[in-house]
């Protein structure tokens, strides 16, 4: 019994581990997923948007942002603002209203939802009766005004939602007021629309589906006026003296009418189909706002052409002749103007446009209308994500060229700063300069500053010009020219469309000291890059590598590799290719590793690996690690056929094996009730010691199963491998049927760098007992410390390894972490994760994790993720689990997939196409934000303030929660639980996702979410 045994926990080590770990899950970058509903308060200055699955998210200046979750996983159908109140009014689908409030707590502000409320009819009534078609906020700060599809206006009063029946106004009650010839020709139907009087709060204005307008004294019970169309209405404006309103409606007009004491039914002032005479698509918003200089400004949705243009998402804007239709790429959900604060004049300067898949915001200000930049609610999923790389503390002089090289890629964008700029963020500024890389589908490459919580785009790269495509890419995005009516305008970034699936990028590696990039991507083609501050126009260098070296009996029957385009080719400032590495067979690149200061790129496919010197423009090697028995592996993830007969037969031979293995295990009988009550006895008496974990039998996998010659990991090492006299540079590759194969290299001295030749040599082979695929390699100097990065001892950001002791290399494959001494490659110890816990290694990544008192104390340990969700730390170099925590659902197959590490025990992964979530397991390094929200603050409503704009963007705000070591996070709403509890959210998982060994790392971006606290965290 006593070899079972481990001794108890050092509370000194439990009090350092306390200092130096700790889990949260902080911000969400991005997009909000499935967006439903838009809100906006002009006094605070703050944007709402909601979602299907029942989240509320608020916005200000960057930094400032809110995020809370309904109880309900229902969609959001209206946000609307308490007049200058820090407070808001929610409808779901469910039709209930929900109350939200931002309070001060602690000095930062906090979301909180405080009642919740259900219109209730008459006993028996229809549930039309009091279905919620519209919301008016009144301006008393006391009362709300509910349209319903019964035509009935009901009254309830705030804060406490308490119906006020005495106040509703029937459909009833506004026919009998209404003159004999109106009350005979239609009748009421739902109330599409609910406008208070600019000037008198006693007067409503109440819009009925057939068509009906009728201003209702509030105070009199009594219609002072009444507007009849022939035409079904959508929506009403009221302009801001009140002397005129405008209609629109279902057939693509609208229409002015006149408000005056003299006539109660006036006829329309004008009426106007925009863009007839042909049959046009209804209008379902309208904006009518006037200026001090010229005309005023209309702004509507839809009103296009049915038959040419019906299925464009458009807004129009026309202003003194000017006319636009801002055409989107995605569903407009809603829209927004903003405007001055004028008891008389609107003078908007800004249209907010929420679309399904990105916002918006339009310059109405400056000539062109040019949108503005906008800070946050980055379209991360502008073309779906395949891949992502994190690169932490960027040197200064990296930092400005890649902002240098963006900079001129955003000259078409507004000079405005960020007009939602209400609250104040506290957070403060970042320690350091981090970047997160996004491969996309559409082969290009997006820099984004993830130094804060505010993640914003610095430069895109495109890789699409090195090769031949259907498309021309110095195509601009408005295929019509200024003549052309409707005068569409494409607008957004949002582009879910690629040219040729064979561009998307699946692995980026880039050195932040020399400024050379590698990408990789579906069909093969492997890319080396160098940064350049001035446009070049150069052939690129191509060269091909034949990873089956020839070999007999091998057919590729995939896709073809793309063709490179012939002769010079003009690139923009930037990251710029100058060399293609083609694999043959053309399959998905699975892994990438650069060495700057060698010069030499490696890569692996299924098929095998090779390295290329990039400096001399030649191969070095390349090695086939393809099974005689991998068809699979030629087949390729775009012709994906699978022999059903080989499947079935791997199939049998498993359960087999396992049966075997069951019987082997099964006891000789049932265990004695004397054996239970020594058993407890013994628990009884060893309270204290903890138990060791039995080990659960792993079968050895066959070497028959397919893509056991995919290349999972490959790594550059400076160490021991051949004896323990000499260290020389090696390359390590680790496989998917648990073999890793150690090269080592002869790189000449740099004065002879391109006279001599680089030379490699297999050195060693090691191929794992379980055959599990190896996932991660490293290799600890003599001080088991991870070796430093390439260069990174060169610019003094690193302590030089320690090449006097003896070198360690760890190998993790998904089922164990396993240390060997080196160069003799024996076995030192190990650490099995599957036997012990039953879950598997999907990533794994060294990190530093300093510790929150003592500034100069920090230790190297391993961040593992694995299938079941769960991210843990292990110690380096004695393999010892330190933290575990439950981090993403094991059903979220994506979000495991996308998950990226970084260098300082931080994370980020995939909550929905267009959402990074943000972990952090490390005390120290923790990107957490603070903002505060005062109904009290004075706004200066003529424009943005100082300071708002997207260079602030550094820093955002958003509410988080935190979990400990062994604490649960508090319980509260999930954000996750919600999306996944949505049957469209798994088709599009189930329909999206490529998986781990079929697409040989081609994560295509798919919606799962994470979302929980209505609080505000620490400082970073």
């Amino acid at each position: 019994m006593r070899r079972f045994l481990r001794p108890g926990h050092d509370p000194a080590r439990e009090r350092l581990k306390r200092d130096l770990f700790q889990f949260n899950k902080t911000v969400e970058h991005g997009f909000p997923h499935q967006p439903s509903a838009l809100g906006y308060s002009p006094s605070l200055r703050i944007l709402a948007i909601g979602t299907r699955s029942g989240a509320v998210k608020l916005y200000g200046a960057p930094g400032v942002e809110f995020m809370g979750l309904h109880r309900e996983n229902n969609a959001v159908l209206r946000i609307h603002f308490l007049p200058g109140q820090c407070r808001l009014v929610t409808l779901l689908d469910d039709n209930s209203l929900h109350l939200w409030s931002l309070k001060v707590k602690g000095g930062v502000s906090e979301l909180q939802e405080d009642e919740s409320f259900t219109l209730r009819g008459p006993p028996g009534a229809a549930p039309s009766a009091t279905q919620i078609t519209v919301i008016l906020p009144h301006s008393s700060r006391e009362l709300l005004y509910l349209g319903t599809e019964s035509g009935t206006v009901f009254v309830v009063q705030l804060p406490a939602f308490r119906a006020l029946e005495d106040r509703a106004i029937s459909s009833d009650a506004v026919l009998q007021r209404l003159p004999e010839e109106a009350r005979q020709r239609r009748a009421f139907e739902m109330v599409e629309a609910l406008q208070e009087h600019p000037r008198d709060p006693s007067q409503i204005l109440i819009g009925y589906s057939r068509g009906l307008i009728v201003i209702w004294d509030l105070h009199g019970s009594r219609v002072l006026c009444h507007f009849l169309s022939s035409q079904q209405l959508e929506n009403i404006c009221w302009q801001r003296d009140g002397h005129l309103i405008v209609s629109c409606h279902s057939d693509g007009s609208y229409c002015q009418w006149p408000v005056s004491s003299d006539s109660q039914s006036p006829e329309p002032l004008h009426s106007c189909v925009p863009y007839g005479p042909f049959p046009c698509k209804a209008i379902t918003k309208i904006f009518w706002l006037t200026t001090r200089q010229g005309s005023p400004f209309t702004v509507f949705q839809g009103g296009m052409p049915r038959a040419s243009y019906g299925d464009r998402h458009c807004i129009s804007v026309v202003r003194d002749g000017q006319q636009t239709a801002f055409d989107f790429t995605s569903r407009v959900i809603d829209f927004t103007v903003l405007a001055e604060a004028d008891p008389v004049f609107d003078d908007p300067y800004a249209l907010v446009v929420l679309a399904e898949e990105e916002l918006v915001v339009i310059d109405l200000q400056t000539a062109g209308w040019p949108p503005v930049q906008p800070p946050y609610l980055a379209s991360l999923h502008c073309s779906a994500i395949t891949c992502s790389h994190h690169v932490s503390n960027i040197p200064l002089k990296l930092w400005e060229r890649v902002i240098a090289a963006g900079s001129r890629q955003n000259t078409h964008f507004s000079a405005m700063e960020w007009p939602i700029d209400g609250g104040t963020s506290l957070a403060p500024a970042p320690p350091q300069r981090d970047l997160l890389l996004t491969g996309h589908e559409d082969g290009a490459v997006r820099f984004w500053d993830a130094s804060g919580v505010c993640l914003r785009l610095l430069y895109k790269l495109s890789t699409v010009r090195v090769f031949l495509t259907d498309t021309d890419p110095n195509a601009s995005l408005s295929a019509q020219g200024e003549e052309e009516w409707p005068p569409l305008r494409k607008v957004g970034s949002f582009d879910p469309y690629s040219d040729d699936p064979r561009l998307g990028i699946q692995k980026i590696f880039l050195c932040k000291y020399s400024g050379y990039l590698a990408v990789a991507g579906t069909a093969g083609q492997v890319l080396v890059l160098e940064l350049n501050d001035e446009e070049a126009e150069h052939a690129v260098e191509q060269v091909e590598a034949d990873l089956l070296q020839d070999q007999e009996g091998y057919r590729w029957k995939g896709h073809e590799r793309l063709c490179a385009r012939p002769g010079p080719v003009r690139f923009e400032p930037g990251f710029q290719p100058f060399v293609l590495v083609q694999c043959q067979p053309p399959a998905v690149v699975t892994s990438l590793a650069l060495h700057s200061e060698w010069r030499l790129v490696a890569f692996g496919t299924s098929h095998g690996f090779g390295l290329f010197d990039h400096q001399q423009r030649r191969q070095v090697f390349v090695k086939c690690t393809l099974h005689p028995s991998d068809q699979l592996a030629l087949e390729g993830p775009l012709s994906r056929v699978k022999s059903l007969k080989k499947s079935l037969r791997q199939s049998f031979r498993r359960i087999r094996r396992s049966r075997v293995s069951s019987r082997k295990r099964r006891p000789a009988g049932p265990p004695g009730e004397g054996q239970e009550g020594s058993t407890r006895a013994e628990r009884t008496g060893l309270q204290n010691m903890e138990l060791a974990p039995v080990q659960r039998k792993i079968e050895a996998r066959s070497a028959e199963d397919s893509f056991t010659g995919f290349i999972r990991t490959l790594y550059f090492a400076d160490t021991y491998l051949r004896d323990s006299s000499r260290h020389c540079p090696s390359l390590w590759a680790g496989t998917n049927g648990g073999t890793v194969y150690a090269f080592a290299l002869r790189v000449p001295p740099a004065e002879r760098r391109m006279d001599e030749l680089v030379r490699a040599e297999q050195a060693k082979e090691i191929q794992l007992m379980h055959r599990a695929p190896v996932v991660g390699i490293l290799v600890l100097d003599g001080h088991s410390v991870p070796l430093p990065e390439p260069l990174e001892v060169a610019h003094d950001l690193s302590k030089s390894p320690d090449m006097q002791g003896s070198h360690q290399l760890l190998v993790v494959s998904e089922e164990q972490f396993k240390v060997f001494t080196l160069p003799k490659v024996s076995a030192r110890l190990k650490l099995k994760l599957t036997a012990l816990e039953g879950s598997r290694v999907r990533r794994v990544s060294a990190a530093r994790f300093g510790s929150c008192r003592a500034e100069d104390y920090g230790e190297h340990h391993l961040a593992v993720l694995t299938n079941l969700g769960d991210v843990q730390v292990v110690s380096l170099p004695l393999l010892k689990p330190q933290v575990r925590y439950s981090c993403i659902r094991r059903e979220d197959v994506s979000g495991i997939a996308s998950c990226v590490f970084t260098k300082y025990g931080q994370g980020f992964y995939l909550i929905s196409p267009s959402e990074f979530e943000r972990f952090s397991l490390s005390t120290k390094w923790l990107v957490e934000p603070r903002c505060l929200v005062d109904s009290a603050e004075p706004k200066n409503h003529g424009h943005p303030r100082n300071g708002s704009g997207p260079e602030r963007a550094l820093s955002q705000a958003r509410n988080s929660g935190n979990q400990s070591d062994g604490e649960e996070t508090r319980s509260s709403p999930v954000m996750e639980h919600a999306l996944l509890n949505d049957e469209r959210v798994l088709k599009e998982i189930q329909s999206t996702l490529e998986g781990d060994r079929g697409s040989s790392g081609d994560w295509r971006s798919q919606r799962v979410a994470t979302g929980y606290s209505l609080s505000n965290g620490g400082a970073e």
